[in-house]
């Protein structure tokens, strides 16, 4: 996946979790909890549906690397190589 592609899905992925978000004025390396006042559970629904959406699984230990909007790219980025 591009950076691209990656933020649009982020942001459709967030758009249902928190409606409110703004990804456009958050920067990269805000952590989605404390930037969009996400809690654990909302964190589960986010990289269950990150998983849904790219048919890529993520072990649970590879959360952390996706509380960031960097992290994600990152993490995708890594995986089209």
């Amino acid at each position: 996946m591009t950076r691209d592609e990656t933020v649009a899905l982020v942001a459709d992925i967030l758009s249902g979790i928190a409606p409110e978000a703004d990804l456009s004025a958050l920067p990269g390396d805000a952590d989605l909890r404390e930037a969009l006042d996400l809690d654990s559970m909302d964190i589960v629904n986010f990289v269950a549906a990150l998983h849904e959406r790219t048919g890529r699984p993520i072990p649970e230990a590879d959360t952390p690397k996706l509380l960031t909007l960097d992290g994600v790219v990152a993490y995708f980025e890594a995986d089209a190589r």
